[in-house]
């Protein structure tokens, strides 16, 4: 049996920038105590959410950096590291392991992409060149590729590959990933939509975007399933159903970078091509937002 990274919600950080798109490290640090304050169970740095794929490699190192000093062991810290060309994913990975991070998270090849073959290789080749585990993580609707059953099982027998994040909505496919990996691989939902089934199927918990702002009721859902007690938690994640929907009205981080600003978190700034949402999103958001009193 592979030791699940974490179990419960850990949030996709979101990265703070200055108006001039330049990382503003001391508001991302506010922002990693608030997390760690309300209860989260793991901090998830410079994946999509955290808009890793616009930093420089100074700037993605950088992050992983503070984010793990920041946190100082409170929480495990996974580091995105995963890329559509093997080599940097690798190097990208070995400097995120020196850095202390705790686990890495690895996305499917995206444009180039490749056969259920080549991802073996792909991700063979960053996992024989580290000693913390891996993270795969499944997500078609960005990268036009899925990972199957056949890879998967192949996969789950390496040391150190260890779970997979899966954001392909495809639940025949988890249902296999359970039937056929069972211990040699830890499942967690990358759809906040989702979670409650797959930790009923097994799962160990989210990646969540939802918790960036609502972290100790993303944390307290999850807690609610572990414990058995799925009509309080269904109960709970319908409450906030609205709002988790609404934070993918546009291409994320957007919405969730808007929704920060709103509660005065952070600026809602983002780097090209990402650009903020018009006034008809943002309204629906904060009427959302507000619906919960969160705003």
């Amino acid at each position: 049996m592979k030791k699940a990274i974490f179990s419960g919600a850990a949030t996709a950080i979101i990265t703070p920038m200055f108006p001039d798109g330049s990382l503003d490290f001391e508001t991302f640090g506010k922002l990693i105590d608030f997390q760690i304050a309300e209860g989260i169970d793991a901090i998830v740095v410079c994946g999509t959410t955290g808009e890793a794929s616009t930093m420089s490699d100074e700037e993605h190192i950088d992050c992983i950096k503070y984010c793990v000093n920041r946190v100082a062991k409170r929480v495990p810290v996974i580091a995105g590291t995963g890329s559509n060309d093997t080599l940097y994913a690798t190097e990208l990975s070995k400097a995120a392991e020196k850095a202390g991070a705790d686990a890495l998270l690895l996305v499917t090849p995206y444009y180039n992409k490749t056969s259920q073959k080549g991802l073996v290789k792909h991700f063979t080749h960053t996992a024989d060149a580290v000693n913390i585990p891996i993270m795969l993580y499944n997500v078609p609707s960005r990268t036009q590729i899925s990972i199957g059953i056949d890879t998967y099982k192949e996969l789950s027998q390496h040391p150190m590959i260890n779970s997979v994040k899966e954001a392909s909505g495809d639940f025949s496919l988890i249902a296999k990933i359970f039937a056929e990996c069972g211990d040699n691989l830890n499942v967690y939902s990358g759809n906040d939509d989702q979670f409650l089934p797959i930790i009923a199927m097994g799962g160990k918990g989210v990646v969540s975007v939802l918790s960036n702002v609502i972290p100790k009721v993303t944390h307290e859902i999850a807690a609610l399933a572990f414990n058995g007690n799925y009509p309080e938690a269904a109960k709970l994640m319908n409450k906030h159903l609205e709002l988790a929907n609404n934070l993918f009205i546009d291409v994320n981080p957007i919405p969730v970078k808007a929704a920060a600003s709103l509660m005065g978190l952070c600026s809602d700034t983002m780097r090209l091509p990402l650009i903020p949402m018009e006034d008809a999103k943002i309204a629906k958001l904060k009427a959302s937002m507000q619906k919960i009193g969160l705003i």
